[in-house]
């Protein structure tokens, strides 16, 4: 029997004879060794074309520390095969692989021939499907935090006890209808109010926003707006992935509280929002208390109520006991110092007797008045004596004045004639040295009916010096003349 490559090509008409040196005579002359066989194998997976394989990845281990190659299985709901991503490739990659993500692989198939195991070798992957989204709102979430827009500080806190709730999702779901049984059981005090908007499908992002704005802009303003909607795949929840519904969020001017989908499920909108509640249920139940637990709580703080006034009172009217006593000591003390005072002012004279102060100020008075009458005579005998010794000093002082006028006198007449002696001479030749100053004065040239030419460069003694037209100024000895020259006659030498 004729044995075929796998591909169907080529008929292997020497391989019984091959065999057959092999293994000798004793073997059937049809059979492969083990390596024929994955050979053949190999040659068959070498000759399919390239493909691209979707699956998941499971069991992922790398890069490895020594050769940076990369080995898992990729998987579906029927089948597993061995996948191996060299170095070279793995490091082109835009993002990292890790089980449990759907991956769509281009490479071939090929058998490592000493163990006989099949492998497909990826040459290049990107994600697929779920995975596909799955980053692109990996990649959102991460620039929306960096933004600061899930940061707890900028949260607000929702009331505990919210008396308006809008809540906006699809009306024709049961989503509204838990909403509204939940909130009824609870606490029936809750108002409601639905804003109607598509939760699923093309535009559906839009108006939830437009939902949000509106819930919002009610007056008055409810306590919280309630996001919220049931569960459903991935691809259904994408709505809440929306990069303008997540920023209308957490621009809402209302603390908005999410419920979108179950436990497990979780959105950017839950992200940016001011509280995210795994369930619609949970979210209304986390805004409307239940009536008995409110009940329960009023009750208990009535009881800490009394218990606390109880106290003040109590402490209250030991302060007050204490004061009335301070208060009783404080009067005692004081009417018993007012008695004193009292008792003391009454044993004054002047009550004993209403003339008493009249007569003691007649007693000093009258002392008083000895007392002065006494320092008066000693003062009037300590400055005469003094007084009686001045006209004797008076007259001796005044005669040794004579004296000194006289010499003053004779002091003047010497100083009169030697000061005359000093500056007669020199009163001479002042007098002979300005005669002679005044005979060479100009002026006095001029007095005798000369005359000085100049004009703005200075004085000119000769007649040369002048052109015809040139201005000229004649000084002399009472004043100046202004003129122009006509002509000019230069006498010859």
């Amino acid at each position: 029997m004729s044995t075929w490559n796998l591909t169907g090509t080529t008929p292997l008409a020497d391989t019984s004879t091959q065999a057959t040196t092999q293994h000798g005579a004793g073997h059937d002359e049809d059979a492969l060794s083990v390596s024929q066989a994955v050979e053949l194998a190999a040659n068959a997976l070498d000759a399919l074309p390239l493909l691209t394989v979707i699956g998941e990845v499971t069991g992922f281990r790398g890069p490895n520390a020594r050769s940076g190659h990369c080995y898992f299985q990729i998987k579906d709901d029927a089948a597993a095969v061995d996948c191996i991503v060299w170095r070279g490739s793995y490091a082109k990659r835009s993002f990292d692989l890790r089980d449990g993500m759907q991956v769509q692989f281009t490479g071939n198939f090929n058998l490592y021939k000493p163990t006989g195991r099949m492998s497909f070798v990826a040459k290049t992957f990107t994600l697929a499907g779920e995975g596909l989204l799955r980053q692109q709102v990996a990649a959102l979430a991460e620039k929306l935090r960096r933004e600061g827009l899930m940061d707890e500080a900028r949260k607000r806190p929702i009331p505990a006890f919210c008396t308006r709730v809008a809540v906006v999702t699809s009306l024709s779901g049961a989503v509204i209808d838990d909403v509204k049984r939940t909130l009824r059981r609870r606490n029936p005090l809750v108002e409601l109010i639905c804003v109607g908007a598509r939760v699923q499908g093309e535009g559906a992002p839009a108006e939830l926003a437009e939902g949000l704005a509106r819930a919002a802009a009610i007056d008055p303003a409810p306590d919280c707006i309630l996001l919220v909607r049931g569960g459903g795949s991935f691809e259904d929840l994408m709505t809440f992935n929306d990069e303008t519904l997540a920023r209308a969020v957490a621009a809402c001017p209302v603390p908005v509280v999410t419920g979108i989908g179950h436990e497990p499920d979780t959105s950017i909108c839950d992200m940016v929002s001011d509280r995210r509640c795994s369930t619609p249920t949970a979210a209304a139940e986390s805004v409307a208390p239940a009536i008995d637990d409110l009940i329960d709580l009023l009750h208990a703080r009535e009881r800490r109520l009394a218990t606390a006034t109880l106290s003040i009172v109590r402490g209250a009217a030991g302060g007050v006991s204490a004061l009335g006593e301070r208060l009783s000591s404080a009067v005692s003390a004081r009417l018993s110092q007012e008695q004193r005072s009292l008792a003391a002012l009454g044993a004054h004279g002047c009550l004993r007797s209403p003339g008493y102060i009249v007569e003691r100020r007649q007693a000093e008075t009258a002392q008083t008045a000895d007392r002065l009458m006494l320092a008066i005579e000693h003062a009037l005998e300590r400055f005469a004596r003094p007084l009686e010794a001045l006209p004797p000093r008076f007259a001796a002082a005044s005669a040794q004045l004579s004296g000194y006028r006289h010499a003053l006198e004779l002091s003047t007449s010497r100083l009169h004639a030697v000061g005359e002696s000093i500056t007669a001479p020199r009163r001479s030749a002042l007098g002979a040295q300005a005669a002679a100053l005044d005979a060479l004065s100009p002026l006095k040239v001029l007095a005798r009916g000369y005359a000085i030419a100049y004009d703005d460069e200075g004085v000119h003694v000769s007649a040369g010096a002048f052109a015809p037209g040139d201005a000229v100024r004649v000084r002399f000895s009472d004043g100046e003349v202004a003129a122009t020259v006509d002509s000019v006659s230069a006498r010859e030498a």
